[in-house]
């Protein structure tokens, strides 16, 4: 079956949310489980309303990765734990810079395996904040075509 990338649809809803769940818990050790669990149902109702984005292996499938985008920021890129490293990431970012060309994003430091991702990319780090929620490091990164 060949893979495809579509946009967000109602039903989707509940993959796409536990997907953003369970990654942040995976990818971000370094931040209380509990606070990701303390934002889900807020994060679901923003995932109802955004501009997504869903890699799925056939036409019904179910979504096994999606980018969010808002304008031509990057909200989330999220792939399921046993669809990483088989491309799911790089099809939904090429997708996003066909749609938008220039991106910018905002990923933790502690996340090193989403920096070197993005850096793989094409992406240039821009500056250093604080995360005000977390008090982590974040880095804007920034990708000009």
């Amino acid at each position: 079956l060949r893979a495809m990338i579509r946009k967000f649809q109602p039903e989707d809803l509940e993959a796409v949310a536990g997907i953003w769940l369970a990654s942040n818990i995976q990818a971000h050790s370094f931040i209380p489980e509990q606070y990701w669990r303390d934002h889900y149902a807020a994060v679901k109702e923003q995932l109802a309303e955004a501009e997504l984005y869903v890699w799925t292996d056939s036409a019904g499938g179910e979504p096994l990765g999606f980018i969010g985008l808002s304008g031509s920021y990057i909200a989330g890129l999220f792939v399921r734990q046993d669809a990483r490293s088989k491309g799911v990431g790089r099809e939904l970012l090429r997708h996003a810079k066909a749609l938008k060309g220039g991106l910018s994003l905002s990923v933790y430091e502690k996340n090193r395996r989403a920096v070197n991702f993005y850096q793989r990319e094409g992406f240039a780090v821009r500056r250093y904040g604080a995360d005000t929620d977390t008090g982590e490091t974040e880095m804007m990164m920034v990708y000009e075509p």
